[in-house]
């Protein structure tokens, strides 16, 4: 079952967690719209080989994502049919530390793919890892089933544990402020710098 409230996105999420769980802007989604959620399946590949995403595509559960530590950027981990594959699954899309490419089939798929850089040469397949261990993703740790949420503002990683906990702070923290309203919103943020200016000593 999906946790993240239909209003969440990474900047409710990231506000109810450590910055350390912020994958690195360099991973950005390939087409513009792209948004996705769900429990991660993780995924390792070596440089330059990516057997190990195309060995993921038919094993990961519906409604996963796929957080790929892609080995680096120097060969795509993969393209249109993978991702076809995928979608048609039911995975809710990818996160890959690493490169891809067919991006033309991809966003007419829709299917959410964030990813460091394009490149046009595909990986070889030679290299067999274990899945489902933990893989760092964007200069973040992302264990199997840690929560991932991301849409053109960035990438967030909830460990699994704290899901719960999270996505209850982040319907009460919207709701509050749908509650407020923008000009009690302004009122009380223009008292809240104030008082942080006074208490330095800059009181104008």
């Amino acid at each position: 079952m999906n946790p993240l409230p239909e209003f969440a996105s990474p900047t409710d999420v990231a506000d109810q967690v450590a910055r350390s769980q912020v994958l690195s802007p360099a991973l950005h989604p390939l087409w513009s719209g792209a948004r996705l959620s769900g429990p991660a399946y993780t995924v390792r590949c070596a440089p330059g080989d990516n057997l190990m995403l195309h060995a993921a595509i038919h094993r990961a559960p519906a409604g996963s994502v796929l957080v790929v530590d892609g080995g680096d950027a120097s060969h795509a981990v993969a393209g249109g049919n993978v991702c076809a594959v995928a979608h048609r699954r039911g995975i809710a899309g990818m996160v890959i530390d690493g490169a891809i490419r067919d991006v033309s089939e991809i966003r007419g798929l829709g299917f959410p793919v964030f990813a460091r850089a394009v490149v046009p040469k595909p990986g070889v397949k030679a290299v067999p890892l274990p899945l489902q261990e933990p893989v760092t993703c964007g200069g973040v740790l992302v264990y199997p089933g840690d929560f991932i949420v991301a849409d053109e503002e960035g990438i967030v990683a909830v460990p699994a544990a704290d899901v719960g906990a999270v996505m209850d702070a982040v319907a009460s923290k919207v709701a509050a402020e749908r509650a407020q309203g923008l000009d009690a919103w302004a009122s009380a943020h223009d008292e809240k710098i104030n008082s942080i200016l006074r208490a330095a000593g800059l009181d104008w």
